[in-house]
């Protein structure tokens, strides 16, 4: 199967849903078995003992993830956006392994992918460059690649074509590292790095890569171009949240701009982001947030038909909740 980093998201989130509500002794081997999963190495890099373990979880647990996608799939491909590692650890010990790939419409398109031939898988890249396609990081860390596969160029615009080629080498737009048995690895994408007005530059997928991990949301966009500080739009997920509210005995008022304003799940959601910012400088950190009342889609045109974010049009769409996050008034 093929498919974009939020779908597979949404699956293993609704495994994590389902093992929830289980009881007793199952519930605990569901989530021993998923612990085990998110400790993955791959070619038994864990040793025997982690193996051992492994195959019993196989057997008692991972089958049944296997028989509810169908039975049959072996291999997992995901591209067109970052993908958490966790995913790609969990669905490999269940036997499904997701191989993450890298490339643009302009190289043709792939220009590294994990492969399970060789040693060729290396969790937290994109895997190996293909043979008779050359790489090289640019001093500002954007990745240029050079091959038969890059375009001759844009269809009767050799303004843009320049823009973007120097000499033979195509500019990507995303900035990574190259390791020397040539592992590539993202970091950001360039154009949508910002920087505060202090001067701090931020990296904004890193943060919604690592939040999206979080039950509680659904989607996030961190902004701060040109302000005292980075901030965010989040939608939440709604379907979660109204679960957790009740487990909690929490009453909610009807409708999903009620559930945005209920000060508990604001609270709470603040704990995801609390959490979230430990791992990032003090320029990086998100420092206050809104949620958004609608989910967003490729419908209300806040998503692309791969469910990347649109974000000056979800900049526009929530512009008073942004200017909110910075307590103006638009």
């Amino acid at each position: 199967m093929t498919a974009v980093p939020r779908l597979y998201e949404k699956i293993y989130d609704a495994i994590v849903e389902k093992g929830s509500s289980l009881t007793g002794i199952k519930k605990g081997l569901f989530f021993w078995a998923l612990n085990l999963g998110l400790r993955y190495q791959p070619y038994k890099m864990n040793g025997w003992w982690y193996e051992s373990q492994l195959k019993l979880a196989r057997k008692l647990i991972f089958s049944k993830w296997k028989e509810a996608l169908g039975g049959n799939m072996n291999t997992l491909v995901s591209g067109s956006a970052p993908l958490q590692t966790r995913l790609i650890r969990v669905f490999s010990a269940a036997g499904m392994p997701i191989l993450e790939g890298y490339g643009l419409t302009e190289t043709s398109p792939v220009i590294s992918v994990n492969c399970p031939f060789n040693k060729g898988i290396l969790i937290g890249t994109v895997g190996r460059t293909l043979e008779n396609v050359e790489v090289k990081i640019a001093k500002d860390g954007e990745i240029l690649v050079k091959g038969p596969n890059v375009m001759l160029g844009y269809y009767k615009d050799p303004e843009k074509t320049a823009s973007v080629m120097t000499g033979d080498y195509f500019h990507t737009g995303d900035i990574g590292e190259l390791s020397k048995d040539n592992f590539l690895k993202i970091t950001d994408r360039k154009k949508e790095m910002f920087k505060t007005s202090g001067g701090k530059y931020v990296a904004p997928a890193l943060l919604e890569n690592r939040l999206k991990q979080s039950r509680f949301i659904e989607q996030i966009m961190v902004v701060g171009e040109g302000e005292k500080m980075p901030a965010a739009l989040i939608q939440p997920n709604f379907d979660f949240v109204k679960k957790w509210a009740k487990r909690k005995n929490i009453k909610l008022k009807k409708g999903k701009l009620a559930l945005c304003e209920n000060k508990k799940i604001i609270s709470r959601i603040q704990r995801e982001i609390d959490n979230c910012n430990e791992g990032f400088g003090n320029w990086e950190q998100i420092k206050t947030f809104k949620l958004t009342p609608d989910e967003w889609s490729i419908e209300k045109g806040q998503l692309t038909p791969t469910l990347k974010m649109k974000r000056k049009i979800i900049k526009e769409i929530y512009k008073d909740l942004y200017e909110g996050l910075y307590g103006r008034t638009s």
